[in-house]
């Protein structure tokens, strides 16, 4: 697996699983990234996230490693993604903890997910966190706030009813072609909404 960056011919995109519930949205972005390839994705895995996996998905490390182009330890702070002279469209955390969100909230920086989360705010590009947590309190929601104050956009992926899923990929994907628009990145995850008549 490689570990470090290669040529920038194709737009960056960095990927964080962290150890919320949800883990099968961060394995099916990566998954949609893979087929579609046109991004090279720069993957990390928390420990937390790495539990998940094998709890919710059945899955291990290196099968989720394998679906990158690149994989970074969590603890390598000198990572090219913990410079904002790395060149990326921004970063998905998918499932995002209430943990990650605080930290990346109040710019802690204590391991590689949140000080690259902290590179996408200073350098004002696209931080896309999808929080998974019920009920929330009100440090959850002011750290919500944060993020939101500095640039960074919450997007818990809730499930659009009204498009009639027929299993829970769909229901995911769903979430995933809308976390996939706010980057620009096309893709065959869904069609646009084209309305109702009302009756």
């Amino acid at each position: 697996m490689n570990s470090s960056p290669g040529s920038n011919a194709r737009p960056r995109l960095i990927v964080a699983l962290t150890g919320a519930t949800g883990i099968v949205y961060g394995v099916r972005l990566l998954q949609h990234l893979r087929r579609l390839g046109t991004v090279e994705t720069h993957l990390l895995i928390s420990a937390a996230g790495v539990l998940n996996l094998k709890v919710e998905l059945a899955l291990d490390r290196k099968s989720v490693e394998a679906l990158a182009d690149f994989v970074h330890p969590v603890g390598d702070i000198g990572a090219s993604i913990a410079s904002g002279s790395f060149a990326s469209l921004g970063m998905v955390v998918a499932p995002c903890s209430m943990r990650s969100l605080a930290s990346i909230a109040h710019g802690f920086c204590d391991n590689l997910i949140t000080r690259a989360a902290d590179v996408c705010l200073k350098e004002r590009r696209k931080l896309v966190l999808l929080p998974r947590e019920a009920p929330l309190n009100l440090a959850h929601l002011r750290n919500m706030t944060a993020v939101t104050e500095m640039g960074g956009i919450i997007f818990p992926p809730l499930p659009a009813f009204y498009l009639r899923p027929s299993s829970i990929e769909a229901m995911v994907d769903a979430s995933l072609a809308r976390v996939l628009d706010q980057f620009g990145i096309a893709h065959d995850l869904g069609v646009e909404w084209a309305g109702i008549k009302s009756t």
